[in-house]
């Protein structure tokens, strides 16, 4: 075995290290600290009872991808972008087990700041030196940068997530770029020494993902054949599809139903891309097999259909298919190995944010400013309001970096600008909702230099005070945003960029305002400006654990994104905009996949 040394998975022999967590939560794929939800599963590999091993229930993980305290704010891959699906399976890897053959599961790097963070793995192929995974790796493509990948065999030999616990059976590096240039790649594995590992090879196909429809299928069968001497069959599917080169590969794994010859299959959901490359007229090949522990599953009979074909099962009309085994053909006594019915089929559309705001969706954005008196006399040098000589502080950085990001969602680039905490002429009243351009019936600014005019404007005209209260401002926008709830499309969201120096004054209405704003198409972005104790505003960005109103209510979903502006002063420019829009993108899908609408401008089915 290849000699290894833990310090949160870090192997030291080539550099592996990825650092995880335990648990399931969706989370988006592109926050500062970026996390991916990926499966480790062992399909078919299951045997319905808990814990790990070849029998386990799948364990999810969240991956975070981060290159450690000194790299600097991490930045997630943009979400706008296309995705590329890559298959992987091995040829004549090393046997590193006595009794039997390896189990491989390959594991998927990427390098972050010359760091391999890991992604995902596929599942676990038991007693087998030439795998086909059916997990399937999904990487974000980006053309204009150099994404160096690394692929990893390993023979599991325990029930761990630690890569040091198991044997390592060689690895492949390359750039993305390459594998989608090829098309189908074919390259012998290396181990850690930089000799081939034995004849061990790998074969990567690249798929691009720009079909966001997807099938959802509900399967069984009937008296399908008796395989097991002391029990029925343990049946699962597989699903294959024909290559351009006329040749199969396997696209999904069913799980196993244990002791039955009458087997229901959980519904299950897989891109339709993935099935039949979209096509709905390409031949799809069904293999129905009995499950053994050794490996050496038993081939009960197979079918081939269409997504045409299958798709005729809707409102209560189940498709039925012979499932047949061509060696028992030759026999004039037999009919079939039993029935696969199709109950259900149902195509459906996974619409990104890009399908959003290509089908019209309007972001609308909304700038607050905290004018309180902890800032500072703006024309002292030492306060956050004061305009330094090349022209900026910390809170028009802030305006500009996400401002110019988002305004280019928003066709007319009218935004309102509010500031809070501060004395208004001319009877000198504290407000906590004003407008920065006083003018309170119209309080748009055009585009972001419309909104730096009004800010620098209102400065000489107003008496810095307190409290710092976000609530009036954020149930400003939510009732602009509660008046979109009647749209029929995903046609208007709304986004709140509060920027403070300080402490919140009013917590518990604030917690609440969130809580009800989070039932709304709605997202609230906070800058922290200046060295202030920012744990107040990490607790509203409900990361962690959900936000609770004081009533007790639970926010229905996450809506807080907040980022200390100190963190990203001598990072590029581009960095604190990549970061405090890491999650927005997210956020839009998930609401409007909530309410169930689709992009305005998008053809019916």
């Amino acid at each position: 075995m290849t000699s290894w040394s833990c310090g949160m998975c870090h192997y030291s022999g080539n550099g592996y290290q990825h650092h995880y967590i335990m648990g399931i939560r969706i989370q988006s794929s592109f926050r500062i600290q970026t996390t991916l939800q990926v499966t480790n599963s062992k399909m078919p590999f299951w045997d319905g009872n808990s814990g790990c091993g070849r029998g386990g229930t799948p364990i999810s993980m969240a991956y975070t991808l981060a290159s450690g305290p000194d790299a600097g704010p991490a930045i997630g891959p943009q979400h706008c972008i296309t995705k590329v699906e890559l298959s992987v399976c091995g040829s004549n890897l090393l046997d590193r087990d006595v009794a039997s053959k390896s189990d491989p599961f390959c594991v998927l790097f990427h390098d972050v700041d010359g760091n391999w963070v890991e992604l995902a793995r596929t599942e676990t192929a038991v007693n087998n030196l030439n795998p086909v995974f059916g997990v399937k790796f999904q990487v974000d493509y980006h053309f204009e940068e150099v994404q160096k990948l690394k692929f990893a065999m390993f023979d599991e030999d325990k029930c761990s997530t630690q890569l040091y616990e198991h044997d390592f059976l060689g690895e492949f590096t390359c750039t993305l770029g390459v594998i989608v240039s090829n098309k189908k790649l074919h390259r012998p594995l290396i181990l850690a020494n930089g000799k081939p590992a034995g004849k061990g090879a790998i074969t990567i196909t690249a798929q691009e993902l720009s079909d966001n429809r997807i099938i959802t299928l509900t399967m069984c069968g009937r008296k399908l054949d008796k395989k097991d001497f002391f029990g029925k069959s343990d049946p699962y599917l597989e699903f294959h599809k024909q290559g351009d080169d006329g040749k199969w590969m396997m696209v999904h794994r069913t799980e196993v139903i244990k002791n039955t010859l009458d087997p229901v299959w959980k519904p299950f959901t897989v891109p339709l891309i993935s099935l039949c490359n979209g096509d709905v007229d390409r031949n799809i090949k069904v293999l129905c097999y009995d499950y053994d522990n050794d490996g050496g599953h038993d081939f009960i009979g197979e079918f081939q259909t269409t997504v045409n074909k299958m798709s005729e099962a809707q409102n209560a009309v189940e498709v039925e298919f012979e499932c047949i085994n061509p060696k028992k053909q030759k026999k004039k006594s037999y009919k079939n190995s039993g029935i696969i019915i199709v109950k259900s089929c149902k195509i459906t559309r996974n619409y990104s944010f890009l399908d959003y705001i290509l089908g019209g969706c309007q972001l609308m954005f909304t700038v607050g400013i905290d004018f309180t008196a902890s800032n500072g006399n703006p024309r002292e040098p030492s306060s956050l309001h004061y305009i330094n000589p090349m022209g900026s502080n910390e809170y028009l950085s802030a305006i500009w970096a996400v401002g110019q990001i988002i305004q280019d969602y928003d066709t007319d680039k009218m935004f309102p600008a509010l500031g809070f905490g501060a004395q208004l002429p001319p009877d000198w009243k504290v407000s906590h909702e004003f407008a920065i351009n006083f003018n309170p019936t119209n309080p748009f600014c055009l585009g972001v230099e419309g909104i730096v005019e009004a800010y620098s404007n209102c400065l000489p005209h107003i008496r810095f005070y307190g409290p710092t209260n976000f609530s009036p401002i954020i149930n400003h926008v939510a009732r602009f945003a509660t008046q979109a709830l009647q749209q029929e499309t995903a046609a208007q969201y709304f986004t709140l960029l509060i920027i403070t120096d300080g402490v919140i004054s009013d917590m518990d209405e604030t917690r609440h305002a969130i809580v009800q704003a989070a039932k709304l198409p709605m997202s609230i972005i906070i800058i922290g400006v200046g060295n202030a104790d920012f744990t107040a505003m990490e607790f509203l960005d409900g990361d962690s654990s959900a936000l609770r109103s004081y009533t007790g209510e639970e926010a229905v979903r996450d809506i807080v994104q907040f980022v200390p502006f100190r963190d990203f002063r001598n990072a590029p420019k581009e960095t604190l905009a990549k970061s405090v829009l890491a999650e927005l993108p997210q956020q839009v899908t998930q609401y409007f996949k909530q309410r169930n609408l689709s992009p305005s401008n998008t053809m019916p089915e």
